[in-house]
């Protein structure tokens, strides 16, 4: 019996280890890689290997720092709010409303066509719509709302968190649809039967039972949008940035010691945030 458990566990060590191996080389080491440059000092002409403080000390002492990651949470808050709104919406809809699986699916694909271009594309495609005399304005000045071209539609935070919600609602939607299929229609049934109203039913059945597949959608948006840095550069006219900027920025200048001192910093932000959020809900179950 000894002998037989020995060689399933083997067996099984040796099932996992090219997943262990892909992740240590593509994952892990890179990491390491990346905190070791962190210590670095970079000169104007060189990078030179060293154990020092400087890089953090200079990005914990800076009121520039403070000031981006301020931000950053204001871009993942924001655009959170939006797109769990959006995406908890349409998951609702495609799995109560739409009575058969077959349009389930279809509506569900309709919803990913999108997606199907490349991220910078969508993004810059609401340059001209938003533009001083794009689509937008034409339209309001058309229709009597205003006077003048509205400014603040592009290059501004609005545009930048238009843009955000527009990427990354899918992310939002996919989890939340998929959890909400797994429910159990009888219980609602049973609520229905009990007394209980639309607004008490998805107050106290759906939402609860719905909380594994927000958290997972609220994982992957806000670590999505604090690694963004493209989208803030464009849609923002340079005018605002982020974390990724200031990675961006360092890169782009050669600085990489510097830049994986803040990578180090936001990385660790990061897992915080996902650590706090994982405390609220298990989603081994929906795993």
């Amino acid at each position: 019996m000894l002998n037989f458990l020995k060689n399933r566990s083997a067996s099984g060590w040796l099932m996992v280890s090219p997943l262990a191996l892909v992740l240590v080389f593509f994952l892990v080491l890179p990491i390491i890689m990346i905190v070791v440059v962190s210590f670095w000092r970079a000169t104007e002409f060189s990078i030179i290997p060293a154990f020092e403080f400087d890089n953090y000390e200079f990005l914990f002492s800076s009121p520039v720092t403070y000031s981006v990651f301020l931000n950053t949470f204001k871009y993942a808050l924001i655009t959170w709010v939006f797109t769990l709104g959006i995406g908890f919406t349409v998951a609702y809809f495609l799995a109560f409303h739409v009575r058969t699986q077959t349009w389930q699916i279809a509506l569900f694909l309709l919803c990913t066509i999108p997606f199907w271009t490349s991220n910078i594309i969508r993004m810059i495609s609401w340059i001209p719509f938003l533009g001083r005399n794009g689509i937008a304005n034409s339209a309001l000045i058309s229709w009597g709302v205003v006077d003048e071209p509205l400014e603040w539609l592009l290059f501004s935070d609005f545009a930048v968190i238009l843009a955000l919600v527009h990427l990354y609602t899918l992310f939002m939607v996919v989890p939340i649809f998929n959890t909400m299929m797994r429910i159990d229609k009888s219980l609602i049934e049973a609520a229905r039967d009990a007394g209980a109203n639309g607004a008490q039913i998805l107050w106290n059945v759906i939402i609860p039972l719905t909380k594994p597949g927000i958290m997972i959608g609220t994982i992957f948006v806000v670590t999505l949008v604090m690694g963004d840095f493209i989208t803030v550069r464009f849609m923002s006219g340079s005018q605002s940035a982020n974390v990724g900027r200031l990675i961006s920025n360092d890169i782009a200048l050669l600085q990489y010691p510097s830049a994986a001192a803040t990578a180090v910093v936001l990385l660790l932000t990061v897992l915080i945030v996902i650590g706090i959020l994982l405390r609220f809900v298990n989603i081994r179950k929906e795993l």
